[in-house]
């Protein structure tokens, strides 16, 4: 284990230096395998017209003020579901792209009016900073308290434009390459012992919840690969999965369904912001790990100009909502799709990823993880059809024109854009069987081309983040971490059942069967 190549061709996954920080595409030049006598003829071949598209006007309105917003956010949560509320609308205007209200709405967003994106050919304008600007819209058309972030707009939520984006970016760059190393050997221990637990739970219940064993397991990985320090050697304990879901409630209220009777839950998790001083110690508790875990990496903050403390606060909501939240919600999700495929797609993982650590002298290395393309097919297509993160916005810089399948829709500068990723990555007119899980979407020359309509780093899989961008800074790391999951489990196990359910962050997910390795 202790091999840990980050020579990652088609991910690119090699972690930005504190040399060199913005990211640079590689470039991989392949033999040419043809002599010059066994060149095809060129033959020249007039270039494709494409059909002019006609210049429609933005379907839609927002209704009423206030009475507007507050319906389209009944029939979002509960009237319709997310799913329904935009098909419904695609059927009534005929376009995927419209004008509608999105929640929170009264008396949290007072301006809930956007223009929604629902397909892939134009829901990319979200990424393209020269005509959208992404300040404070991270989650929406409202933004949490800063007394949630000890006071400062964390990166999240700062457009490029802004001088602290580059250098905090740069900063979570410094973080990931300066611990690399330490990915792999560190995600086989917590893992380990997330497995351990499981199979004890089902020996002595007959089934094992996944989802709060996973939490564990995620931040205490993410603690000792990117920080060096085991939580449960420290005053935090086991809690920091229990503090983070308090503060992550606190910022998310208006945009998630908790189960409460639909009059009440509306009225106190949607209507009014809960207030932040209610987790105030529990984000000092984290805070204060945080700051004691991460000396040489503020030491680095310091030298490049940020405080101590705004920096402390960046890896916080870095480590916490980012990373944390990402494998708190991908996991499950990712397992769930898998579950259900069954026995067969399980049997072809297992066989693929043993035979390629087999050969590699028992190693999980970067490199071996390259020569598994169902394994990486399987990580690319759950991200497609479920999307860790689902909204993208971004308000236009100017007027603009975007384009759709079948029209073109002048836009005004100021108007704010809407993306619900998930319409846009099942796009039937960019993916055949766009609402099939089919694990090996991604293999092939053909797979690898549809690459670029994977977006769930807010950018395409075929680009990198950079200081100049919104790209998700850790969008590597997030594949390296979910090819790792699949590895450590079918190392381990031949398969598994499942049973899925609903939490108000993706599936709930009970194991009621793991089939030990065979092989």
């Amino acid at each position: 284990m202790a091999s840990t190549s980050l020579a990652l061709p088609s991910l690119k996954l090699q972690f930005p230096s504190s040399k060199n920080l913005s990211s640079k595409r590689v470039v991989v030049q392949r033999p040419i395998q043809a002599s010059v006598s066994e060149r095809p003829p060129f033959i020249s071949s007039p270039p494709v017209k494409q059909p002019k598209l006609p210049t429609r006007k933005v379907p839609g309105d927002y209704g009423l003020p206030l009475v507007g917003p507050w319906k389209d956010r009944l029939d979002y949560f509960y009237n319709q579901g997310k799913n329904e509320f935009f098909k419904s609308r695609i059927q009534k205007h005929q376009s995927t792209v419209f004008r509608t209200n999105m929640p929170p709405g009264p008396f949290i967003s007072f301006n809930p009016n956007v223009v929604v994106l629902l397909d892939g050919k134009s829901f990319p304008v979200l990424f393209d900073v020269s005509k959208v600007e992404k300040k404070d819209l991270f989650t929406g058309t409202f933004m949490p308290s800063t007394d949630l972030t000890g006071g400062y707009r964390v990166l999240s939520y700062l457009d490029p434009s802004e001088p602290s984006h580059a250098k905090l970016k740069k900063l979570m760059f410094y973080l990931l390459s300066s611990r690399r190393h330490e990915v792999i050997p560190e995600f086989h221990n917590s893992y380990s012992e997330l497995f351990e637990t499981l199979e004890n739970e089902l020996a002595t219940k007959g089934k094992a919840g996944l989802n709060a064993a996973n939490d564990q397991a995620a931040f205490n990985f993410l603690a000792r690969s990117l920080f060096g320090v085991n939580p449960l050697d420290t005053k935090l304990g086991a809690d920091g999965p229990k503090l983070i879901g308090k503060w992550v409630l606190f910022q998310l209220h208006p945009l998630l369904i908790l189960g409460l009777p639909k009059v009440l839950e509306d009225l106190v998790m949607h209507t009014f912001r809960l207030p932040p001083t209610l987790v105030k110690k529990d984000y000092q508790r984290l805070y204060n790990f945080f700051y004691e875990s991460s000396t040489s990496v503020l030491d680095e903050a310091e030298n490049t100009g940020i405080s101590r403390e705004e920096a402390c606060h960046n890896l916080l909501f870095a480590t916490c909502f980012n990373s944390f939240g990402g494998m708190k919600i991908f996991f499950p999700n990712m397992l769930k799709w898998i579950g259900r495929a069954g026995a067969k797609l399980h049997n072809q993982l297992a066989q693929e990823i043993r035979s390629v650590i087999l050969s590699n002298d028992g190693k999980v290395t970067m490199s071996a993880m390259e020569k598994m393309p169902l394994m990486k097919s399987v990580v690319y297509e759950s991200l497609r059809i479920e999307p860790p993160v689902a909204s993208q916005y971004g308000r236009a810089k100017k007027d603009i024109v975007i384009e759709s399948h079948d029209a073109l829709f002048e836009i005004k500068e100021g108007e704010l854009l809407y993306g619900f990723q998930p319409f846009a990555t099942k796009d039937p007119k960019i993916f055949d069987r766009a609402e099939e899980f089919v694990p090996d979407r991604f293999i092939g020359n053909s797979g690898v081309k549809l690459l670029k309509h994977v977006l769930w780093s807010n950018g395409p899989e075929t680009e990198n983040p950079s200081a100049n961008n919104k790209q998700c800074a850790g969008k590597d790391f997030v594949v390296l971490v979910s090819r790792l999951l699949l590895v450590e489990l079918f190392l381990r196990y031949d398969s598994f059942e499942i049973e899925v359910g609903q939490s108000p962050l993706g599936a709930a997910i009970t194991l009621t069967s793991l089939k030990r390795a065979s092989f």
